[in-house]
């Protein structure tokens, strides 16, 4: 009983939150509180809905560096539609939009053009950041510029948690089901464990790829008002650096960067074990050198791991074909 909840990626993590939280409580008791685990829950929750965007990306042999990049000019389109003074709902489906459109530019790039999409997302990157600066002339928009209504709704409490929570929740809830449930979310897994076969099922490798993209550039949108409206202020560099921590988080949750093989439990526990070491460090009085080398060495052991564990492929869709010419 014991030995296969050893082999499992996802229990060895929470069995590795589990120990993290009673370290912490040994110095700070408090940290463990329902209120401030509910707390921490709703910090991590941009990067809970980011990491399932780029697992999407990732499952299929790829990778997205632009969404920090295209939630922050999602963001600030967000912050400037508030300004015009247009509903709520209404931004909210604009900016999902408008980042499923940025994330379609990114995959039609990897897909028509053949172009690595390391190379095509640090492009992108760069290039929504600069949108942003032609649209804003590099000036912020701050929390007197925006509606109180636009301000208060990831705030707002529901059940004891902040509406932001429920809806990383609600995300959690509808991409186990998307990948589990879904053609698409099964092709996903086909294209990175093995895209020759794919091919042969009748999977388009190139289109799933790009609906990856369009599903991480959505999230993205989706993620940039939230960021915006949370802490009340719009800028060029907003989350600045952020898509490194959205990698760390599905790299630490077992989603294979070689494609295939991840779970949607793996990348949230993956973004919560970052968040709680994020969050609980400076309290603890760790210095912010330490906090850096104990992130990248939580980086480099679950690289480690990873790389002993590809023996073992996490989910086979496609059985890869012998002896084909």
């Amino acid at each position: 009983m014991l030995q296969p909840l050893l082999k499992s990626r996802e229990a060895i993590l929470a069995l590795a939150i589990l120990v993290l939280l009673a370290v912490i409580a040994t110095r700070f008791p408090a940290f463990i509180g329902p209120g401030n685990l509910a707390a921490v829950f709703t910090d991590t929750s941009p990067l809970i809905i980011l990491a399932l965007g780029q697992m999407a990306v990732i499952l299929t042999k790829c990778i997205d560096l632009s969404v920090a990049a295209n939630l922050a000019l999602c963001g600030m389109i967000a912050a400037m539609l508030n300004g015009m003074g247009l509903p709520l709902p209404l931004i909210l489906l604009c900016v999902v939009l408008l980042g499923g459109l940025l994330g379609a530019v990114n995959g039609l790039l990897v897909w028509k053009l053949s172009i690595p999409s390391i190379v095509v997302t640090l492009g992108t990157m760069t290039i929504y950041r600069g949108v942003i600066f032609l649209l804003t002339n590099g000036k912020w928009i701050n929390a007197h510029q925006m509606s109180e209504g636009f301000k208060a709704f990831p705030r707002a409490a529901f059940l004891g948690l902040p509406v932001m929570a429920w809806i990383a929740v609600l995300v959690v809830a509808g991409m186990a089901v998307f990948i589990s449930r879904t053609p698409l979310g099964r092709a996903l897994f086909a294209v990175g464990g093995n895209p020759h076969a794919a091919v042969y099922t009748g999977i388009s490798v190139g289109r799933t790829q790009c609906a990856a993209f369009v599903i991480s550039g959505a999230l993205a949108g989706l993620t940039g008002y939230l960021w915006v409206a949370r802490y009340a202020v719009a800028y060029v560099d907003i989350a600045g650096g952020f898509e490194l921590d959205v990698v760390a988080a599905c790299v630490i949750g077992g989603i294979a960067i070689a494609g295939g093989a991840g779970s949607v439990a793996g990348a949230v526990m993956g973004a919560l074990f970052l968040g709680i070491i994020k969050n609980a460090l400076p309290v603890v009085g760790i210095s912010p050198f330490w906090q850096l080398a104990i992130s990248g060495s939580a980086i480099l052991i679950a690289i480690a791991v990873n790389a002993r564990g590809q023996g073992a492929k996490g989910r086979l869709i496609l059985k890869q074909a012998e002896h084909r010419a």
